[in-house]
Parts: structure tokens; sequence; C-alpha cells
């Protein structure tokens, strides 16, 4: 059995081992712990093994020190030109000083929470409904500088907010559709007019051509019949000429020629009228047929003098 000494000896090393486990403090990476003598700061516990004094030091808060994300629940914010929209969004913040984050404010996220609502309430009242729906980066940026500089004098470090959603109310949703749908119709009626336009400009340019290219046909079939009645015109004074020298010649010929030529044409304009059935003239034969002989002998002519040659 053991002494009385034995069993206190016992009782003083327990207690011997106790306390030193109760002075042996482990933080975990990422986390930051306050000590606090009697009530009062003393020093802050980085990751790492750590030994306090027991009965006289003790935690006072435990902070994690990584980058946190803070929800901002949603509210009801009026615009300058009195519009009502429902807002949320989201707070990323990290804790850079423990000592300041522990005992400069009380319930730290429920302050950055507050502050950041109450700045949103502030910038977008600021703007109009459509400034607020275009410009979120502007937002963003406005709240990130305001609530940063608040901040500061908690040890904290506010890196990003961002405006998750922003709700207009019903009726301004449909009367934004209405606008949008009014644009989308003004745009395609341009659309459908610059077409015409182009297509109105590209018929005319074809017609223009088309009417220089027939002028110039014309043109061309113009100074084809002047040159084919000009030949035709040099062969009739050729051959009024050549019938003019037999004349003079005392060339009774010639003369047959001449008669048979307009008799022959006055029976071809009396054949071709519209007008005429049928045609009876007293014809004399031997006449017609000597103006015939006449003409073969002209040709004959013709043909020796220019074999000669």
């Amino acid at each position: 059995m053991l002494s009385e000494f034995s069993i206190l000896v016992l009782v003083l090393l327990g207690l011997a081992v106790a306390t030193v486990l109760m002075g042996v403090k482990s933080v975990s990476q990422g986390n930051e712990w306050t000590v606090e003598r009697f009530g009062r700061y003393r020093k802050t516990l980085r990751p790492g093994l750590h030994l306090i004094v027991p009965f006289v030091d003790r935690i006072g808060r435990k902070l994690n020190m990584m980058e946190t994300v803070l929800d901002i629940h949603s509210q009801e914010v009026i615009t300058r030109d009195n519009a009502m929209v429902r807002a949320d969004g989201v707070v990323f913040f990290q804790i850079l000083d423990a000592a300041r984050a522990a005992y400069e404010v009380n319930d730290l996220e429920r302050a950055i929470q507050n502050l950041t609502m109450t700045n949103i309430r502030t910038v977008m009242g600021s703007m109009d409904l459509d400034e607020l729906l275009s410009q979120r980066d502007k937002i963003n940026a406005q709240l990130l500088t305001v609530v940063d500089s608040a901040t500061t004098p908690w040890g904290v470090k506010v890196t990003r907010i961002e405006i998750k959603d922003i709700q207009p109310p019903t009726d301004l949703i449909a009367a934004m559709g209405r606008q949008m749908k009014a644009e989308r119709d003004k745009r395609a009626a341009v659309l459908e007019a610059e077409g015409l336009r182009q297509a109105a400009i590209l018929k005319a340019e074809g017609e223009k051509q088309a009417a220089v290219l027939e002028a110039e046909g014309r043109r061309e079939a113009a100074f084809r019949d002047a040159e084919a009645r000009e030949r035709e015109a040099e062969a009739e004074a050729k051959a009024t000429q050549m019938v003019s020298t037999a004349i003079a010649q005392g060339d009774i010929n010639a003369v047959n020629y001449f008669v048979a030529q307009r008799y022959v044409d006055a029976l071809q304009q009396i054949g071709s009228a519209p007008n005429s059935k049928l045609v009876l003239m007293p014809l004399e034969a031997s006449g017609v047929i000597g103006s015939v002989a006449g003409i073969a002998e002209l040709a004959k002519e013709a043909l020796a003098k220019s074999e000669p040659a």
C-alpha cells in the first residue's frame, strides 16, 4: 500500500502535468489567438506551438485570418429618379491585425454587413435607374473605396465588393421590355428602309446602264443605216451618171432604161397598196420588153468598155 507521502507526491505531480498542459497552446495555420492577462490584452499567438502562464493568462479571441466571404442581405433601394429596386451583394474581407479586429469592434461580421448595406443605399440612391443597371463596376468601385476606408481602423482589409442582383419592380421590367421591343422594331424598320433604298439605287443604276446601251445601239444602227444609204446613193448616182452619159451620146436604150425603171416602180407601189384588191391595167408588153432589151444593151456596152481596160 502507498503511503500518504506517496499519494501527495502523485497528486502534486498530476497537478504539475495538468498545469503544464494548460499552458501549452497549439494554433493551427490560418488562425491567430489573442492572449489576455487578468482581462487585458497581452499578445497574439500565431500559428504554431506556444506556452502561456496558466491561471494568469488566458485565450481571449480566436480569429480566422483567411479571406472570408460575407453575404449582404437583399434590401430595397430608391434611386435618384424614384424607382424602387431590390439589391443584394457579397463582401470579401481579410483580418490583417488580430488585436484590433478583436478589441476595436464588437461583432466584426455584423458591423461589416451593416456598413456595406448602408453604403449600398447611399451609392445606388445617388444614381438613376438606367445608370444603376448599366454601371455595376462603378458601383462596386465606390462601395469598395468607402467600406475599405471605414474598416481600416478595425484591422480589416476589404478586398472586393460585388453587387449580385438588382431587381426592378415587375411593372418597370414590363415597361423596359416594351421599350427594348420598340427599339428593336425601330432598328428593323431603319434596316428595311436602307435595304429598299439600296435596291432602288441599284435598280436606277441598272436602268441607266440599259438606257445608255440602248442609245448606243440606236446610234450604231443609225450610223450603219446612214452608211448604207450613202452607198446606195453613190451607186444610184454612178448609175445615173452612166445613163446620162449614154443619153448625151444619143443612145435610145438609156431612155428606155429610165422609163422601164419608173414603170416597174409604179407597178410595185400599186400592187403593195393595202386597199388594192384587184387592179386592171392595159399593158403594152412590147414597150416593157423593149425597155428590158435596152437595159441589156446598156449592160453589154458597159462590159465591152471595161474589158480593154
